[in-house]
Parts: structure tokens; sequence; C-alpha cells
């Protein structure tokens, strides 16, 4: 840890320095001297006191010093350390050594991290403290005492135990269970590197020179860093005392400029070089895993503790103006800012003022805290940093910055989730999709072994069989979930940003412009993934007139010739509209059937774009290719009947023509040679009739169970892969198949019971004291809800209860789903949070402290009666009937309970700009808490005041303190209005009339559903 001299102490010299200008008695300067080496420190409740002077750890080892009964302790555990590396053999003593360093190690880490992570968030230690009475003169006075000795004797003339808080006291005793942490593990460490120190063989007298010289050298900067970084932050940042209370304030001098965390990371170089000069690998990987195990320490407590005491918080979505940047600006600007490369500016984080990084020891408090004289003499060290941060160091056209009022808008116009490394990956974005096919195929290409002939052309065959499913069944259910619900284009609306004036083209266009690139890319790799299987599989033949190898070659190009003539033939007529399926997205375009070209013959010429696969499997001469184009013909005409035909239908009606020019000939042929076979069939005309109508019923009847089995088993492989949108949102899956819509019904249901069940049921065994008709609650119902039990979602729910004085002081009430409890008696699912305590003070967070309060003789008049309310993250935001209940005594038994209790949404009965609006307006406010900082100044009232900021911003603008409240919006827009958005959608509008306009245009592009 690390904090500084105390600020008040900065202050003083200040103004010392001047008053010793205006006075010149010797008295006086005598005063301000004195004055210099006051310190004072802060208490959570806002005690100041005057800090005394400590001592370091050294003097433990001082014999002018006067030794505690701890110290004792501690002199005897370094002492046996000693003595067993002495007595024990160098095998026994590595042994020994290791386990015994891994448990102070653990007892520093693990130990130290979790109570003093309790203590930065929960004041644990000093409550466990006061609970326990130790520094009780009237509870422990024995205890008290003699902690008292064990402290006084360790420090100077200016400690009076009587006088300073609790909160510096047990600071002080928690030192000392530090000290023996910190030297025994120290200790051990050394035991077991004298342990395993031997003399490398094989290596040449410089080389064992250099490598003393460099052990040593990294030992002496080991020393050097925590000496300095001792005399940066004293024994008060060195023991954490900014667990505890408050004093000075966060700065980085002297080593830690030198590196980040520098006692974490450069600190422990020493480790380093002891294992050099040891020569031993066994001693090296404990020092690395030592050192892990440091950086664990630092990663889990010290860095979020430095988080919770000096960061600020950052306000989301907060739009900061751009100032144009001028050639004189620029030009005065120095050059060696133009040079630096600038932080890059989040969507999600504010510029005002970033958290300094966090170092080892860095402690203290924020210095509006604490005064001791005037603040206008403070100085925020972290001015300039900031101000560079408020510049955005890019290139930007001067119009386009001056189209942009705001540094978060910006920001969303140049990165839309953009993927980092693999962060944020889409595979609906062509360019995530061709990243992640590009690391499939290079891991493959590096990790698969060697193999057979065989098992090489059966990896070929795979590889071309996954190809020409993805395009056929993979391609074509996403592009019958287009055709039916508009799933490309809801989701791109859903994860990306656009304009505020889009109208959803945006949207449609992106959808649309990443289906038309990986359809082609699909269309290209099934191609290439066939021929590279055709092409591993042929022989070319010795003898070309011996057998059909002549035939079997010029049939197959004459496949390939007629596969390669109606795909150019299809393309002339479609053009690329009608190539990329373009009816399924755009509907600009003026919808009209044109039956020209190959389409004059056939309605369906894409069967014939199978030729190719047919004619490779000829010229190859191979069953296992002959068996892919089997299937890449039967997948085509799934996709043909399945996804493009329906949609062609639902488009076109009854203007589609159900025979083409090729099938009517043929039909007519076929009839009249019908009727002459009938002719010339005499009396066996009616049995050859009878036969050619079930021949035809059992093609048909296959025809249908087949297209049902290929439907179930792709509707489950939908189910599957998108369970998880199902799960976020209402189904929409088509009445067309109602068992998919009642499986992720049933799904959904049996996963939120799940959730909810994960808690073990503790019950009361004393309930006979008490009696459940003496527990009431009772809604405190708003002015708005008419006398009904109904709140909307996100509105606080505020309780009132009553209890015997005699009741538990850990009783609490939790909101339930109404049903999701069998038993009114006993609570068995989990509240996920939607609890409030009855008596705050009695828990800590969600554990009791156990402070119970007397038991009472019950009386006529013995109630307690009390107000709770839940609001925030202890709501439900989610819509529905929703039950209250009493708990006893921090277990499950219920004493009281209110059911039914609705929470509800606004639905708008007409879908405008104005109805929407409104809805969307309670709906933003109750989402942020009503914070005033965070609504929009349009939500406000005419009456309120408003401050500058806030007259020079959009009235509509809104922001956020943490993403968990966009989320709330996010889930509160879908269920008023049926329309999806991510969280960093909303945080990229943060604007209510953007909100309005992007809901307005999802529901009338899916107003077709």
């Amino acid at each position: 840890m690390a904090a500084v001299e105390p600020q008040a102490n900065m202050r003083l010299r200040k103004k010392s320095s001047k008053s010793s200008q205006d006075s010149r008695s010797d008295a006086t300067a005598k005063d301000i001297l004195e004055r210099e080496d006051v310190v004072w420190g802060k208490t959570p409740s806002g005690e100041v006191f005057r800090v005394p002077t400590t001592h370091d750890v050294l003097t433990l080892f001082d014999p002018r010093y006067p030794k505690s009964h701890i110290d004792l302790l501690n002199l005897g555990l370094l002492g046996l350390q000693i003595v067993l590396f002495s007595m024990l053999p160098r095998s026994s003593a590595r042994v020994f050594f290791f386990f015994y360093f891994a448990f102070w190690r653990a007892a520093y880490d693990a130990g130290l991290g979790w109570v003093l992570t309790k203590q930065s968030k929960r004041k644990w230690i000093v409550k466990e403290v006061q609970k326990l009475g130790w520094l009780d003169d009237t509870r422990r006075p024995a205890v008290r005492n003699w902690i008292r000795k064990q402290l006084a004797g360790k420090m100077g003339k200016d400690y009076s135990f009587d006088d300073l808080p609790l909160e510096y006291n047990t600071w002080l005793l928690f030192r000392q269970a530090v000290d023996i942490i910190l030297l025994n593990d120290f200790t051990a460490y050394c035991m077991f590197a004298f342990a395993c120190f031997r003399v490398p063989e094989g290596l040449s007298v410089p080389t064992h020179i250099m490598r003393w010289i460099g052990g040593i050298a990294l030992i002496a900067f080991n020393l050097w860093v925590k000496t300095e970084a001792h005399d940066v932050v004293k024994d008060y940042g060195w023991y954490w005392g900014d667990v505890f209370f408050q004093r000075g304030a966060l700065v980085f001098d002297g080593v830690f400029e030198l590196a980040p965390h520098p006692m974490y990371s450069v600190g422990y170089a020493g480790y380093y070089g002891l294992s050099l000069i040891v020569g031993s690998y066994p001693m090296l990987f404990v020092s690395l895993a030592g050192h892990a195990a440091q950086f664990g320490f630092l990663v889990f407590f010290e860095n979020p503790h430095i988080e919770r005491t000096y960061g600020q918080r950052k306000l989301l979505a907060k739009r900061t103006p751009l100032l144009p940047m001028t050639k004189k600006s620029m030009a005065e600007r120095p050059c060696s800012e133009d040079r630096v490369r600038s932080a890059s500016v989040s969507s999600t984080t504010s510029l005002d003022l970033s958290t300094p990084s966090a170092t080892e020891g860095e402690s203290g408090i924020e210095t509006d805290e604490l005064h001791t004289d005037n603040d206008s003499e403070t100085e925020n060290e972290f001015g300039s940093t900031s101000s560079r941060h408020r510049r955005l160091s890019s290139t930007v056209n001067l119009q386009q910055t001056n189209a942009l009022t705001s540094q978060h808008d910006l920001f969303n116009s140049y990165f839309r989730k953009d993927a980092v490394l693999l962060h944020n990956i889409d595979l609906l974005r062509t360019t995530d999709a061709q990243l992640a096919l590009v690391l499939v195929y290079v891991l493959l290409a590096s990790f698969v072994p060697t193999m057979s002939n065989s098992a090489t052309l059966t990896l070929y065959f795979a590889h071309a069989l996954v190809w020409c499913l993805f395009h056929s069944f993979g391609l074509g259910l996403l592009l019958r979930a287009q055709s039916e619900r508009k799933f490309l284009v809801r989701h791109f609306l859903k994860h990306y940003h656009y304009p505020r004036n889009d109208n959803g083209r945006g949207a449609v266009i992106e959808a649309f412009s990443n289906w038309k690139s990986m359809y082609n890319m699909s269309m290209c790799m099934t191609y290439a993934s066939f021929i590279g299987l055709a092409w591993n599989t042929y022989s070319i033949p010795h003898n070309w007139t011996v057998g059909n190898e002549l035939l079997r070659h010029t049939m197959g190009a004459l496949l390939i010739a007629l596969h390669v003539w109606s795909t150019l033939e299809q393309y002339e007529v479609l053009g690329m509209f009608g190539w990329f399926f373009g009816d399924f997205f755009v509907d600009e375009f003026a919808g009209h059937l044109e039956y020209t070209g190959i389409y004059r013959y056939l309605n369906n010429p894409e069967i014939m774009s199978g030729a190719a696969f047919f004619g490779l499997a000829l010229i190859s001469g191979s069953k296992m290719v002959f068996a892919l184009a089997v299937i890449r013909h039967l997948s085509q005409w799934w996709f043909l009947s399945k996804v493009e035909n329906p949609h062609m239908r639902k488009l076109y009606g009854d203007s589609l023509r159900t025979d083409a020019g090729f099938v009517k000939v043929i039909k007519k042929v076929a009839q009249k040679n019908a009727r002459m076979l009938e002719t010339r069939a005499g009396r066996h005309a009616p049995e050859i009739k009878r036969v050619a109508r079930e021949v035809k019923g059992t093609f048909d009847k296959v025809y249908v169970e087949t297209a049902e089995a290929v439907e179930e088993f792709l509707a489950r492989c939908m189910l599957l892969i998108n369970l998880s949108s199902f799960l976020g949102a209402k189904s929409r899956v088509p009445a067309a198949r109602p068992r998919i819509t009642e499986v992720v019904q049933d799904t959904k249901v049996l996963l939120q019971q799940s959730r909810e069940k994960l808690v073990i049921s503790r019950v009361s065994t004393d309930l006979s004291r008490y009696d459940p008709s003496k527990y009431t609650i009772s809604v405190v119902v708003p002015r708005s809800g008419e006398g009904s039990l109904r709140f909307h979602l996100g509105e606080p729910i505020k309780l009132k209860w009553q209890a015997p004085l005699y009741h538990s002081r850990k009783d609490w009430i939790g909101i339930y789903r109404v049903g999701a409890n069998a038993s009114s008696h006993v609570t068995r699912v989990s509240s996920l949070g939607m609890w409030v305590p009855v008596h705050g003070e009695e828990w800590d967070g969600d554990i009791p402290r156990g402070l119970s309060k007397p038991n009472k003789p019950l009386t006529d008049v013995d109630y307690e009666r009390g107000e709770v309310v839940f609001h925030g993250d202890t709501l439900p935001w989610r819509t529905g009937l929703y039950e209250i209940r009493y708990h006893h005594d921090g277990k499950y038994n219920v004493m009281s309970l209110i059911s039914p209790v609705e929470i509800y949404v606004d639905k708008p009965s007409t879908v405008d700009f104005t109805s929407v609006r409104s809805s969307l307006s309670r709906i933003v406010t109750l989402c942020l808490d009503s914070d005033p900082s965070l609504i929009p100044t349009s939500c406000k009232g005419p009456d309120a005041v408003l401050e500058v900021e806030e007259d020079l911003r959009d009235p509509d603008d809104f922001r956020f303190w943490s993403e968990d409240q966009a989320v709330r919006i996010s889930k509160s827009i879908q269920q008023a209005f049926g329309v999806e958005l991510t969280p960093e959608v909303v945080i990229a509008d943060a604007n209510l009339s953007a909100l309005t306009n992007r809901v307005l245009v999802a529901r009338e592009l899916f107003s077709e559903e």
C-alpha cells in the first residue's frame, strides 16, 4: 500500500512558511515547528484524532525497546525456524520449509487478503473486536488491559490508549498479527533457499561469478525498493491503515514512479536474485509461485480496495462537448504532446477524471474529506493528466467533428462493438465469421497429426460435408428466420447503434451486406471443398480407351458445363438482387416476377446447378464423391422447398405460377399418352389407374414423412442453437411449429425454477416461542395506485411491518413470484437478491451479525414497528404477480405474507412518438432510481432547478452510474414494447427521443410478423 505525508501537514507547511516571514519571534517559529509534527486521522464515523508516532518492524530486534508477549511469540517462532534448519537433514529441511513457507505465504495472501477485504467492505475486523468486547472496559477489562500493555510498550510518549478511537487501536493490534506473518514468511523462504543451495555443475568460473553478482544486485535492488517504499508510505500504508481510518492522500512519489505497484512487482526482485545464487530450479519455481500469489493479493484485495476508497464514480454516456481544434491551437500545442498516444476513449467511461493507477501501499483519504486549512491551497496533481485525457488526439475531419456534439457520440460513430482478439466476436458479422474460420483452419492445420490415406480422404469428405450442410441448412435456417421474423435485421438493430434519424435503414443495410458476404463465402467454400475431395480421390487413367474412362470424363465434363451454363443463366435473370435473395431483406424494390431466360422453362433451375457435383463424381469415379453429390442435391431440394418457395408464396401469393414451361409440356405429353394407354388397355384401365394412384400416394407419403423428419431435426437444432436468446425474451417461433414453442416455454420455466431453487432452506426450531399472528406486514400503496397493490416496474415498494418486541433482530423480508413456493409457512426458493433486512444494522451484507436484542416479556402493547423499502436491485425487474414474505431469525420460516402484488409496465394504447416517449420517460426515470443527476432534465418537471451543465445539454439526455441500470432499461423496453435492445445500444443512445425513435423504427420494421 502507499500513502504519503498527511494533507494537513502539507497545508500547515505552506502556512508556516508565510507566517515565518511575518513574525520574527522565536516563540512563534517554535510553535510552527511543533505544528508541523501533528498528523491528523479521521475514523469512518467522522471522529478526528491526533495520530501518534509509530515505529517500524525492525524495533523487534532492537534490545533497547521493550518486548511484548506478542513480540516474544514472534521471536520464538523465528528462532524455532533457525533451530529446525540446523537440526534437520538437508533433504528433510527442504520438504519441511517448503510446506512451512507455503503456510505463511497462504496466511499472507489468502488470510490477510480475506480479512482485509471484509474490513474494507464492511469494517469486519473493527466490528468483531467490538462484538467480542476486547477493548471494552466493562465487558472484558482483563483482555483490554492486556492489549493496552502490548500496544503501549511499542509506542512513543504521544500515545494514549484511552484517548484514541477504537479503529486506531484495532489497527495497532492488527499490526502485531501482520508482523508475525510477514517475518515468518520471509524467514521460511530464506530457510528453504538455504536448504536448496547447491553449486551448479558444468558452468565456468566467470559464469558463477556473474551469477553471484547478478543475484546480489537483485537482492540489493529489492532492499532499496522496499526501503524507499516505506519512506513514502510510512507505517500507515505499510500496514494498510486506510482500511481502518483515513489519513493523508494518494500520491505517486519516489519509487512509485519507477514501476506500477513497485512493492508487488520489482519489489520481489530479491526472490529471483536469491534463486540465482542458490542455483536451484525448485527454488525458482517456489519464487515464481510466491510472487504470483502476491499478485493475486494485489488483484483481489489491493486494487479493489483502492478503487473503493479513492476511485471516483464515473458517469456512463456523459456527453462531454467537443471543442473544435483550430489551426492556431494546433500550432500552439507542444510538439511532444503530438507524439503522445492519447488514451482510448470508452463509450462507457467518463472522461472527467480517471482513477489513479493503484500501487501497493497507496492509501489515504480524499483530500476534500479532511480539512485543516483553506482548501483553495490544495493542488490536484492529476489535473494536467485529466486535461490531456479530455483531448482526443486523433485526426478527424473538422466538419464531422462539428456535426457530432460530444465525445460520446464521436466514439459511437467510429466504434461499434469491434472485435478485440476474440472479445465482441459476432458470427453474424462476416468479418468476425471469417476471422473465426481462419483461426479454426490454422489450428487444425497445426494440430492435426499425420494420417493414413483413407483417414485423409475421410477428413476431406467431412470437410466438404460440413460446408455443404452449412450452405443449405445453416444458411437456409438463417434465411427462413429472416423471412419469418426479420431475424438478421432484428439482430443488428438489437446489438448495434445507428444514427438517431436512421429510420432502421442502417440495420437493414448492414444485415443484408453481411448476409451477402456470408452467402458468397459459403458458396465458394462449398465448391472448393467439393473440388478438393474430388481431386484427392481422382487418379489419371493410364489408358483412356479401356472400359468407360473416356465416357465418364466426357459425361462429367458435360454436366459441369451444364452447371456453369445454368448458373450464368440464373444470374442473368436474377441480377444481384435476386442472386442474394434481396427480397428477404429489402422492401423498397417493387415486387414483381419475371419468367424470362431459363426461368421460362423451369421454376427452380437451381436444381440443375448441382449437375457439376455429379459430374465431378463421374470423373473421379469415387463413391464417396457421389454420396456427397446426392447429399448436396437433397439439401438443395430442402432449401428450395422449405425456405425459398414458402417465402415466394408469402410474398407473391397467387401471382406465383405452379407449373413452368417444361413441366407443362411434360404434363401434356403424359396426359396424351395416358389417354392412349387407357384406350388400348380396355377393361384393364381401372386397375391400371388404381395402381398408379397407390404408387403416387406412396411417393407422396414418403415425401411428407421425410420432410417432417427433416423439419423436426432442424427444429431441434435451432432450439439448441438459439436457446439462450429465447430465454432472454419471449419466444417468437411461428405457430407452424407449436412443439418448439412449448419446449422453449417449458425449458424457460424449468431453468427459472432451478435458478430459484439454488438454496437450502434453513428453518428455526424454536418457533413455539413465537406467534405468527403477532407479525404483520402491509404495503404502503402509492397515490397513483388507486388503492390496489400495483407497482410500475422499478417503482419503489414501501412496507410497514409490526412484530413482537422479542422478535429476532435478524428478521428479513423477501419478494417471490407467486407460485414459486408451494408452502406458505416455509420458503423453499431463493430470493435472488430481492430482500431487505428488518434491521439493517444487524446485518453485515447478507450475513447476520448475531447481535440480537434481549428477550422481553410479551404484553398487549409490546410491539415494534418499522418501515422498509424495496428499491433498485432489490426490486423484481420482470412484470408479473409476486408475494412478499416476512421471515424469522435470518432463516426461511414465514411469519407473515402478502399476495398478490402486481408489477406492471406502461404499454401505450397507440404506438406513436408521443405515447411511446411518455412511457419511456417513466421507465427511464425509474430504471435510473430517479437520481436527479442521471435522469433527463425533461423528466424533472417545470419547477426543477437546473445546474449550468444541465442547461447546456439536450433535455432528453440521460446518464448511468453503472451498466446494470442500462440492463434494466433494456429489459423494460422489451417488456413494454416487445423490442429487444442490448444495454450497449441503450448506453450509446442515452437519449429519450433517440430511444423513442429506435422503438418506433423497430416496431415498424417488424409490424408484419
